[in-house]
């Protein structure tokens, strides 16, 4: 209960936070399914100027069932994250059956605590996005999963073993499947799930037709949405794939900048070494072998899709990886030492956790969000609006208004500009496809004074409409 109160707070703020724009965007997609038709397979974003916005996402099932409550509800930001608290409530029961069946019960309990106060887990647990529910749909597919490999080969064909073994691998195939759709990333727990598979039959493994069945069943609707997805990106402007391009090796620098991230603000220091100590006092242990193979998968997704993991919420499995091994470490500290030094351990942690979460909630959006306020105030409904806004979509959400991120290339946000020409020359083509008005964040302001000929360029051929410390609206001479 404290876990699912801690993700209750400021349930109903706006998305300003460090992860306000991936809300921002999820979020408009949910209204624009509310106000223009419940079209499932054509989700809409807000920054494709004056068109549709069709993108192309993972199975957009969280921003749906949004929009269905929308009609009874009002739009609300409440809504979008109580469907992730309830997500993240869901996986509980699933992880603590998982570690209670590896391991024993005060291990299962001590890695609930991990896993429910690890700072990624509180971001990601009641944040607008879908990772959260793939991680627990992923959970419980491999709970099912463990069941029926276990269950299988115990009896007769007419036993009721061997009922419970296809009952099981049927629904967790079900659940996997739904889980890749939602989040492709999450398919590192097919590592856990061949662990499994190898400790009970080894090489025989793949000559199981029940086991083939259960990789058809899982990988078939996500090659069905993903297929669908390409063509939407081929038929649509701004031609957009959400998580496209990630799968590319990066610098050394890189992958020490995610390890550090991993260390403070996904784990905290105190968990890494508590998990660190658990890796070791079970390296014999073959109930562990699951959750190492886990982390390995982990490990190469962190280094194969280097550039996608720039978004930390794609770590978010190393969270139940960690819990795990942390409480594999503190019942070995229990039997070891005592209940108090176990105190003293989960005290730490829940210091440094508090310590590091609070970086997730830092207003890094407040004037985009102000400004979109004002767009909303100022501008007619049919404005359409260029925005430089670092490629944050939260000002468009709050104004509830179209347009395009600044500077610009096929609808893609396409960074801070070389010179005052190149400002110029996208800010005309925009024109010309009707933009009515330009507006600044706190972030970027600074163009007006750096880049000299564009701000003449911006006097003679606009109007000020509004101006703060937080932002400048101009409306653009016709």
């Amino acid at each position: 209960m404290a876990a699912v109160a801690v993700r209750c707070w400021k349930i109903d703020a706006p998305f300003t936070d460090q992860w306000s724009w991936r809300q921002s965007d999820v979020a408009a997609i949910a209204r624009n399914y509310f106000e223009n038709g419940f079209h499932f397979a054509r989700p809409q974003i807000d920054w494709a100027g004056d068109q549709a916005g069709f993108v192309a996402t993972e199975f957009p099932i969280l921003p749906f069932t949004a929009s269905i409550a929308y009609k009874f509800l009002g739009v609300q930001e409440w809504i979008g994250r109580l469907q992730t608290i309830l997500a993240f409530a869901l996986s509980l029961p699933f992880l603590f059956a998982i570690v209670r069946r590896a391991f024993d019960e005060p291990t299962a309990i001590y890695a609930l605590v991990f896993y429910s106060f690890a700072p990624l887990s509180i971001a990601a647990g009641r944040a607008f996005m879908p990772d959260i529910l793939a991680l627990a749909l992923a959970l419980a597919g491999f709970y099912f999963f463990w069941r029926g490999v276990t269950a299988a080969g115990r009896g007769k064909p007419d036993d009721s073993a061997a009922g419970s073994d296809d009952y099981n691998l049927l629904v967790a195939s079900f659940l996997i499947g739904f889980s890749l759709l939602i989040k492709p990333s999450m398919a590192t727990i097919a590592a856990p799930m061949a662990a499994v598979v190898w400790r009970k039959f080894g090489t025989g493994m793949f000559r199981l037709p029940s086991l083939w069945l259960v990789a058809l069943i899982a990988l078939f609707p996500s090659v069905v949405w993903y297929w669908h997805a390409h063509r939407i990106v081929q038929q649509f402007y701004p031609h957009h794939f959400f998580g496209a391009g990630g799968v590319r090796i990066m610098s050394l620098s890189w992958y020490g900048h995610i390890a550090l991230q991993t260390c403070t603000s996904t784990l905290t220091p105190i968990l890494l070494a508590i998990a660190l100590l658990g890796i070791f006092v079970s390296r014999n242990n073959p109930s562990a072998a699951p959750f190492r193979w886990w982390l390995a998968a982990m490990i190469i997704f962190i280094i194969v899709v280097g550039y996608g993991n720039r978004h930390q919420w794609y770590q978010l499995p190393l969270v139940p990886i960690a819990a795990t091994f942390g409480g594999v470490a503190l019942r070995f500290t229990e039997k070891k030492w005592n209940q108090g030094v176990v105190i003293t351990l989960l005290i730490l942690f829940l210091a440094f956790s508090f310590f590091y979460s609070r970086q997730f909630f830092t207003p890094a959006a407040q004037s985009l969000w102000q400004l979109g306020r004002e767009l909303h105030a100022r501008t007619p409904v049919n404005a359409l609006v260029i925005a430089a806004d670092d490629g944050d979509p939260t000002a468009f959400y709050y104004a509830h208004r179209k347009g395009w991120h600044f500077l610009e290339r096929d609808g893609i946000y396409d960074g801070n500009p070389r010179d005052s020409a190149q400002i110029i020359s996208d800010l005309e083509e925009l024109r010309s496809r009707g933009a009515t008005h330009l507006v600044f964040c706190s972030g970027t302001t600074w163009w007006l004074d750096y880049y000299e000929e564009f701000a003449d360029y911006l006097a003679r051929n606009s109007t000020l409409e509004s101006a703060t410390a937080d932002y400048r609206i101009y409306k653009l001479a016709r």
